[in-house]
């Protein structure tokens, strides 16, 4: 019995042995062209891709997203894609690019098609071996990173005009050539300044082009200056996140807290809205509005110039809102 296992041992060994020295003898020999206009066999192929894919799949699984939603953040990636991506990605109405036509494999087209969000940050920070695929998080932080996925998951849905809008209004990558993307963009609403900040313009939000989503946006800051706390909690999503002053707020945070604020800050309050506009984001719509308001703080007058973008969704036959971006400062003039 010890002879036989000892017999196939030695068997097995030589089996591999030779299998190792064709191997490095098939390399060495520079018989298999590595050229990228050459396509790999179908089997060499089908094991790459299983190999690239579950390898992102395992270590993007752990990952925990930020809210995907939230306006800004979407704003911020749009910048990032059309600095960094087009070339390969392409953008909607871009059928090709002198770059794409010699890389293999091809890159998706992502207007066209939505990667899984963890697989997508994970693939844009460490980039993928053998391909055109670079390591962004070499050069870019991971809330910059976010932002491009949550602009992903967006891109399908959009036509080339709204693709156009929305990266003329948003904050440019600094360091790249953002191509078509002309104007900084700025960004959200709290009632007190906030230096850091970058606001966000309403340059470019279509008037009325969801009336519905713009009525609830309506009724929305109705319900807030009334101090309607069970109208305001009505219109908002149960997984709703509210941002002011770069803090972000569950639903049920915000209704326990802020929300009274809010409603005694408006009470005493004179709010004038000058603008509201709105945008359809394949199932989501982004509501954006300017306003003045006038007040007392500290026993002295102050008028505000007050921005909000609002992420809606539809819910059934209704909108419901998803996310909401405020910022405010004290008007110069």
């Amino acid at each position: 019995m010890k002879q036989r296992i000892k017999h196939h041992s030695l068997t097995v060994l030589a089996v591999l042995t030779v299998l190792v020295a064709s191997a490095g003898a098939f390399i060495y020999s520079g018989l298999y062209n590595i050229g990228a206009d050459d396509a790999h066999s179908k089997v060499v192929y089908t094991v790459l891709q299983t190999l690239r894919d579950r390898s992102m799949q395992v270590r993007s699984a752990e990952l925990t997203m930020p809210n995907l939603e939230d306006a800004h953040l979407v704003l911020m990636g749009a910048g990032q894609y059309a600095a960094m991506c087009t070339e390969c990605h392409l953008k909607p109405g871009m059928k090709n690019s002198e770059l794409r036509p010699g890389l293999y494999p091809q890159p998706p087209i992502l207007s066209q098609v939505r990667i899984d969000p963890k697989v997508a940050f994970w693939a844009i920070k460490h980039g993928i071996k053998m391909s055109a695929m670079p390591a962004w998080g070499g050069s870019h932080d991971d809330a910059t990173i976010w932002s491009m996925v949550a602009f992903l998951q967006k891109l399908p849905d959009m036509t080339p005009q709204q693709y156009k809008d929305i990266v003329a209004r948003a904050p440019p990558d600094e360091d790249m050539d953002m191509g078509d993307a002309d104007e900084p963009g700025h960004a959200g609403h709290d009632h007190a300044p906030v230096a850091d900040s970058t606001p966000l313009s309403l340059e470019g939000l279509k008037p009325k082009a969801i009336p519905a989503a713009e009525t609830i946006a309506q009724a929305f800051h109705t319900a807030l200056q009334k101090g309607d706390r069970a109208a305001v909690l009505a219109l908002l999503a149960a997984d709703a996140a509210i941002s002011e002053g770069g803090y972000t707020q569950s639903r049920d945070e915000y209704a326990s807290g802020h929300l009274g604020e809010d409603i005694a800050f408006l009470n005493n309050a004179t709010v004038t809205l000058i603008s509201l506009g709105s945008m359809p984001m394949g199932d989501t719509a982004m509501v954006g509005s300017e306003s003045t308001i006038k007040t007392i703080i500290k026993n002295k007058p102050i008028t505000l110039s007050s921005r909000e973008m609002l992420t809606l969704r539809k819910s059934g036959p209704a909108w419901k809102i998803a996310a909401i971006q405020w910022q405010s400062e004290p008007q110069t003039k």
